[in-house]
């Protein structure tokens, strides 16, 4: 499935699932209920990994958890928070330069309509 493809699928069941249990619940629960619906679509997702990182000897490996990594191209991270800060790009980022992927989105939830709460972010280095 190509990228633009793939961000709409995934845009559409977020949509989906706020509608459904609307802007109050906590990551975790609309973390598990996007997995099940990406699943349920026969796409490729891995849940909730760590990621190491390496400071001269010093190596940390599980640095980072992501929460959701699908078709091994394009990085979730769940918000269900008032307003995405700047930090929150930089993570996903971060994420993204850590695995050597190129497409992420911010998926916050907690908001009156679902569009407003989805920001993807792009990494243009070393491609």
């Amino acid at each position: 499935m190509e990228i633009d493809r793939l961000t709409e699928t995934i845009i559409g069941l977020c949509m989906k699932i706020h509608s459904s249990v609307g802007p109050g619940c906590l990551e975790r629960v609309y973390e598990e209920i996007l997995y099940y619906e990406i699943c349920k679509k026969n796409i490729k997702v891995q849940r909730q990994i760590l990621m190491p990182i390496v400071y001269e000897r010093l190596i940390i490996p599980d640095a980072y958890k992501m929460d959701l990594i699908i078709d091994e191209r394009l990085i979730l991270e769940i918000k269900s928070i008032e307003t995405i800060a700047p930090v929150h790009f930089k993570i996903v980022m971060t994420y993204l330069n850590l695995t050597n992927l190129k497409n992420g989105m911010i998926l916050n939830f907690k908001v009156n309509r679902m569009k407003e709460g989805i920001h993807r972010v792009f990494n243009n280095s070393g491609f």
